[in-house]
């Protein structure tokens, strides 16, 4: 197993700079930095030892770490938050929430005080900032969400990309042959979100796939934003009969902006949706879906923290398969409506 001193031999300092480099506990400079990184890197080093080592003093608190960025739908996350704190419970922990958009530092900050004994990090990044300090870090971690590259870290969450591809396959079964994707708010993107990033994927692989016309159209999470979106998918898309909507906020917003335009759903229009259970079962026209499964997610991330506290293996990528429930909200493709 390759040790701290093999890092700082490999990288020409002493182990205590390595330590520091790791805990942010005193200034180092940059050059310094690179090279312990660089050193890390090639050595392949994992401090392992870090939960053993916490044995001894633990806090029994576990960090979530839950950034409140834009665009984030916070009673969403919330319910994984509310499944964390009820399964750390149960293994007698306590739960510190961070909401903070603090990064790498902020990381740092509670890795480096006796407050928690380990971290889940939610709202993970294709390539997250976080990543490098999270594959050292001498706390161990789970990530709600996958990254480009989960190599060195353990993630578990919905398979978002297969769940994208299931609401399209739906749409096809029924005869669909022009659908769109209206997606999370533009910054949810534009920040290279994980499951927004992947839902995307599936949705317009599995429509080229089928043949299927498909477009993708970002979205902010109000009333009015809907009804843009909805004007603009006639305008361009005249023969749309098929909309998958991934973005909570504007689910029933959506669907009233199109009965305002004259369309129907199911009867001129199927709508599919990754959302809440209880949010598309509730709708006025109660939604096609697939579920996101927070409690289910929030409780497996605890399970595999604490076998990792116990210095357990645990598998990298825990993938949930997706279910799709059908309700009032799809039907088969009818005649080809005029163009308003």
């Amino acid at each position: 197993m390759v040790k701290i001193t093999d890092v700082a031999r490999h990288a020409g300092v002493s182990p205590s700079t390595v330590s520091y480099a790791l805990s942010g506990k005193r200034p180092i400079s940059e050059e310094t930095r690179r090279r312990i990184e660089a050193a890390i890197r090639e050595l392949g080093y994992r401090p392992h030892a870090g939960a053993r080592a916490l044995a001894s003093s633990r806090s029994n608190v576990l960090a979530l770490v839950m950034p409140l960025r834009s665009g984030i739908n916070v009673p969403v996350v919330m319910q994984f938050a509310v499944s964390v704190v009820t399964a750390a419970r149960r293994h007698d922990h306590d739960v510190l929430l961070l909401t903070q958009e603090e990064g790498e530092e902020g990381l740092r900050r509670v890795a480096d005080t006796a407050l928690v004994d380990a971290l889940i990090v939610m709202d993970v990044q294709m390539h997250d900032p976080r990543l490098p300090l999270l594959r050292v870090l001498d706390r161990p971690s789970v990530l709600i969400g996958f990254p480009a590259s989960a190599h060195g870290l353990t993630c578990i969450d919905l398979d978002f990309t297969a769940a994208g591809g299931l609401c399209v396959e739906h749409l096809a079964e029924l005869g669909h042959r022009v659908v769109a994707l209206v997606g999370s708010p533009p910054e949810v993107y534009l920040r290279g979100t994980g499951f927004a990033q992947r839902v995307a994927q599936g949705f317009t692989t599995a429509a080229d796939r089928h043949g299927l016309v498909s477009s993708v159209h970002p979205c902010e999470a109000t009333p009015a934003a809907a009804r843009g979106v909805a004007e603009r998918l006639l305008r361009e898309q005249p023969g749309l009969t098929g909309v998958v909507v991934h973005n909570e906020a504007v689910l029933e917003p959506l669907i009233d902006a199109f009965a305002s335009l004259g369309l129907s759903v199911p009867g001129d229009l199927s709508v599919a949706a990754i959302c809440p259970d209880e949010q598309a079962a509730g709708a006025r026209v109660p939604v096609t879906s697939v579920a996101i499964p927070s409690a289910d997610v929030g409780e497996q991330a605890v399970e595999l923290l604490m076998k990792k506290l116990a210095g357990a293996e645990v598998p990298e990528s825990t993938l949930l398969v997706p279910r799709l429930t059908p309700r009032a909200s799809t039907a088969p493709r009818t005649a080809p409506r005029t163009a308003p």
